[in-house]
């Protein structure tokens, strides 16, 4: 069951089925609102005069609409179809069947719970969608950081449960930075001090850390994590070491983020 209140908010982005199709406009039912019925006014189908409303939607068609005017008292929801763009539209259809996969991966976990999906929100997944911001990112939030996740929440049944579904469901989302480095020595051994100091880069977390020859002296640190910010923490460790070894032996260094 989706955590949803009765009613869109005005401005909202919402993914709607095309039900009925008529010369003035076409209804629709809401799919993350327990199928609430909305509408569609010709006039907001697309940009520009429609002679048939057919050529821009059909009957059982999944669009994304925008929320334009609510009237609980009335039951009355009106959406446009126009006043999205494309990337709008991508990134709404994107959540929405990322959020369709969580609740597949919900109804896995409550069946190791032997419960159903529905006390599963009472138990813990609206505790998750309020702190993470949907069920998906919790997923996503768990399969990345187990460790944290679990001192978050404790050592209780549904932790397990929901970690196993997510280590065995989700890869990590991975996040790289780079960025370049210019480092010299002008020792008669220089190119030994710059190998030095590199290698002192990639040591900080040899599994993450790239270093890469781009034309001398320049160098491109690379790290690659699951975490955005443990990502720039790492790097950033990375090139201090770098810059602090190239400095110990008079060299010369810079860094600058790509």
């Amino acid at each position: 069951m989706p955590l949803r209140g009765d009613f869109p908010e005005e401005g909202e982005l919402v993914v709607a089925t095309v039900t009925q199709i008529r010369d003035f406009g076409a209804f629709v039912t809401l799919d993350e609102y327990t199928n609430r019925e909305a509408f569609i006014h010709l006039s907001e189908v697309a940009t520009g005069w429609v002679k048939y409303i057919r050529d821009h939607i059909r009957e059982r068609q999944k669009i994304v609409g925008r929320v334009l005017h609510v009237d609980p008292a009335k039951g009355q929801v009106d959406l446009s179809l126009k006043r999205i763009n494309e990337h709008q539209r991508r990134e709404k259809v994107q959540s929405w069947k990322n959020e369709q996969r969580a609740q597949r991966l919900l109804a896995i976990v409550a069946k190791a719970l032997k419960t159903d999906v529905e006390a599963t929100y009472d138990a813990f997944a609206e505790k998750l969608v309020e702190d993470h911001g949907s069920l998906f990112h919790a997923f996503e939030v768990a399969s990345a950081e187990p460790k944290k996740f679990a001192v978050q929440y404790g050592k209780v049944a549904w932790v397990s449960a929901f970690l196993k579904v997510a280590e065995e469901n989700l890869t990590p989302p991975r996040v790289t930075i780079s960025g370049t480095l210019e480092i010299s020595s002008p020792a008669s051994d220089g190119l030994k001090d710059v190998r030095t100091a590199l290698r002192a880069a990639e040591e900080v977390d040899p599994e993450s850390v790239i270093v890469q020859y781009v034309g001398a002296p320049r160098y491109r640190v690379q790290v690659t994590g699951t975490q955005y910010k443990q990502v720039e923490e790492v790097l950033k460790k990375a090139t201090e070491a770098a810059l602090a070894k190239i400095t110990k032996v008079g060299g010369h260094g810079s860094f600058a983020r790509a």
